[in-house]
Formats: structure tokens, C-alpha cells, sequence
């Protein structure tokens, strides 16, 4: 199932009833998830008003504007700046 982001790319499942209501009640672009499978954080990457790219769930700041997530040697997604 696809939920609607600013990147329609493929979603883990578990994650589009998150991403639907962070779509429908926040007031920013949801740029990218991970549900973590189990060895790292969840993670939901977006835009606020100012342009500004931060993860919600830790609001850390994220300074790309684009591939927010690194691969590890296992192939499993993480971003460096919440770990």
C-alpha cells in the first residue's frame, strides 16, 4: 500500500497509517520513513514551513536535502544523525 508523500517511493507498511495522519493533522512534508525493522529507530523525515529538514520522531536536524538514509552492511536503512 502507498500513502501519499512528497516522494511517492515504496513505504514499508507498517508505516502509512503514521505517514496518513502526520499528512493530514501537521503542517509539513513527509520526505521519507523507516520503520527501523528492528535494529534501528523509527524514523520519519520532514519539511516544515521554513524549508527546515528534521527527523519528527527525535527532532534532529538533518542537513541534506535529499538521501537521508544510509545503508549498512546487512542492506537495512538508518540516518547517521539519530544513531
Amino acid at each position: 500500500m502507498m500513502c501519499k508523500t512528497n516522494n511517492p517511493r515504496k513505504m514499508d507498511n507498517c508505516m502509512v497509517n503514521l505517514i496518513k495522519h502526520i499528512n493530514k493533522y501537521m503542517p509539513c512534508k513527509t520526505l521519507g520513513c523507516c520503520c527501523g525493522h528492528g535494529k534501528y529507530p523509527m524514523t520519519v523525515v520532514v519539511q516544515g514551513k521554513t524549508g527546515l529538514r528534521f527527523e519528527l520522531l527525535s527532532n534532529k536536524l538533518i542537513p541534506r536535502k535529499r538521501r537521508f538514509y544510509k545503508k549498512d552492511k546487512e542492506g537495512y536503512y538508518y540516518i547517521p544523525e539519530i544513531l
